[in-house]
């Protein structure tokens, strides 16, 4: 982007410079995506906070790397949202997000998968 500090807020422009996304995309996802709405002013000039970025970045990212069409975005979101809200004792204590946790059983599945293959190969 430019060299504005990172909370600062960007236009359209940069935006869409710096994600390589035109500017009427942008728009047209402000009304798929209902979490994104940029701050307003005068003559409805866009004005996107960093978690707008980022969220913009997340939505490209599920669209064109990820291959998601955009209901399926949508619903990708809203249920990220949703496991993201629910904060349990654990997350409390440790602070680890309730999102992470689904990365982190998938990590041990796997390494307890992988145990079990060696073990399996190491008796007689």
């Amino acid at each position: 982007m430019t060299d504005k500090s990172s909370d600062a807020f960007r236009t359209i422009s940069e935006v869409s410079a710096a994600l390589d996304i035109p500017p009427h995309v942008l728009r047209f996802w402000e009304t798929k995506f209902t979490s994104l709405r940029p701050l307003k002013r005068s003559g409805s000039r866009r004005y996107y906070r960093p978690d707008d970025v980022a969220l913009l970045t997340r939505i490209r990212d599920l669209l064109y790397k990820d291959g998601f069409t955009i209901k399926g975005a949508q619903r990708f979101l809203k249920s990220k949202e949703a496991l993201a809200s629910t904060v349990t004792v654990a997350d409390a204590v440790t602070g680890i997000e309730a999102s992470d946790f689904a990365a982190i059983q998938a990590i041990l599945d796997s390494a307890r998968k992988r145990l079990a293959s060696v073990k399996s190969q190491l008796q007689p």
